[in-house]
């Protein structure tokens, strides 16, 4: 048995790909969000930090950017919108809230938390709708 060493190639290559592809996406979970995404939609996001590569900086995000973070409140990452920024202590801090949700998270963002951004195109957020239920489902979620 002859081993194709190109072809071994090409589906390592593949796998890579579909690997970083999988770690740039991110189900919703609630409908926190709604109407800019609902659950069981897929977003489009960028990391804070994969495998050591910066694609943006914490410290750069606005008012008006979705942004995934460690909340202090919560034990998994929670999807939610800028909506204002304090300066405590010399630190910028940011104020996020839920979309759906009547007010702002409990407690201020630390840049640090801030784990990914929701990427946007032009001014809409990049969102593949519904084909994250099944990985709800397969988490009993």
């Amino acid at each position: 048995m002859d081993i194709d060493y190109k072809e071994m190639a090409s589906y390592v290559i593949i796998l890579i790909i579909v690997l970083i592809a999988a770690q740039h996406l991110n189900v919703v979970v609630s409908g926190s969000m709604e109407p800019a995404f609902y659950r069981g939609d897929i977003v489009l996001v960028e990391k804070a930090d994969l495998f050591g590569i910066s694609e943006f900086n914490p410290e750069d995000v606005e008012v008006g950017d979705v942004v995934v973070y460690d909340a202090a409140w919560y034990d998994q990452p929670v999807i939610h919108r800028i909506i204002g920024t304090a300066d405590i202590n010399g630190t910028t801090m940011y104020v996020i809230k839920g979309d759906n949700n009547n007010s702002p998270d409990p407690y201020y963002v630390n840049p640090s938390q801030i784990k990914e951004k929701v990427v946007t195109f032009g001014d809409n957020l990049v969102v593949i709708p519904k084909i994250g239920y099944l990985s709800l489902w397969l988490r009993g979620l």
